[in-house]
């Protein structure tokens, strides 16, 4: 069995999806028509930078996703991959979430890519900024990250937002809290605590105010059938009922990530092999939550056709 996994915040950068666009018309049509759902030029800004217009998150997660979904297009219409035929599940961490419901037909590309532009914003603007923070804890198991994040908050929050495998957490918070944590990490048996450089604190209970616009937003364009199984972040496990994953796609944003559970989930349900979409950050990370896992990041041409010969 195979999942098809999205990548998230984070691994978005200057360049990504240009090979592909020049390569490919299928790739390209992904892009103009984001383009055009948005009215912006994304695809240039993904193509030219400047790398601190693309990092900002309203840009960053529809660029992510358009990148994602370009790569999949290319799979299916250039090499003949039909994702329903050659997966059995798909997951995404954080917005990949959305991008993988869109692979899956939960959703269209133009209204993927216009409800992360408004989850962007709706994130920014739940925080003023400069009042949150997070930082990333390595060598940290989970049991370790709720002790640090407990003992750093004195009534702030401070929250595990992210148990991505069993070396990786994140954090987030109130910027005090966060920054206390990090200097609090050595005494918890923490390798090492860095802040990250986001503009607002995700996946904590401070991004309540958009949670709720994505609510609204989600009731006006609520997901449809899908054609295969979705890991949840929030809960690390199997949905296939789109009422269901809308009000899950709502927790997300103030819930966990729960990719390190997601992960031996779809593990303990069969799936041997995990092929990544667009970036080289989950693959990894899979590696590392089993050792055991094939596991395949598919981002250029020669990604693709390299894929596209071993299984067909």
């Amino acid at each position: 069995m195979r999942a098809f996994l999205f990548p998230g915040q984070g691994s978005q950068k200057v360049g990504m999806g240009a090979e592909l666009a020049a390569a490919s018309l299928a790739a390209r049509e992904v892009f103009e028509e984001v383009d055009e759902a948005l009215k912006q030029k994304l695809s240039q800004l993904m193509r030219e930078g400047p790398e601190d217009v693309l990092t900002l998150t309203a840009n960053a997660q529809p660029a992510i996703m358009a990148n994602a979904i370009a790569t999949l297009r290319v799979l299916e219409r250039d090499f003949g991959i039909a994702l329903a035929e050659h997966g059995a599940c798909v997951a995404g961490h954080s917005l990949g979430e959305y991008a993988a419901l869109c692979a899956v037909g939960a959703f269209s590309l133009a209204d993927t890519a216009r409800l992360l532009r408004l989850r962007g914003e709706a994130m920014q603007e739940a925080v003023p900024v400069g009042e949150g923070a997070m930082a990333v804890l390595l060598g940290a198991g989970l049991a370790e990250a709720e002790a640090l994040a407990q003992a750093a908050a004195e009534g702030e929050v401070c929250e595990v937002a992210n148990d991505n495998d069993p070396t990786q957490v994140v954090i987030s918070g109130h910027k005090g809290a966060i920054e206390r944590a990090v200097a609090l990490a050595k005494e918890h048996g923490i390798r090492r605590a860095m802040m990250l450089n986001v503009s607002a604190p995700f996946h904590c209970s401070l991004m309540a105010p958009a949670a709720a616009r994505m609510a609204e937003a989600l009731a006006a364009t609520p997901p449809g059938a899908f054609t295969l199984p979705l890991y949840a972040n929030v809960t690390a496990a199997a949905v296939s009922d789109p009422e269901t994953e809308a009000g899950l796609l709502v927790t997300q944003v103030t819930g966990r990530v729960r990719w390190r559970e997601s992960v031996l989930a779809m593990r303990a349900d069969g799936v041997e092999s995990f092929v990544e979409l667009g970036a080289k950050v989950l693959g990894p990370m899979v590696s590392r939550i089993d050792g055991e896992a094939e596991v395949r990041s598919l981002v250029t041409m020669a990604d693709l056709e390299a894929f596209a010969r071993e299984i067909a």
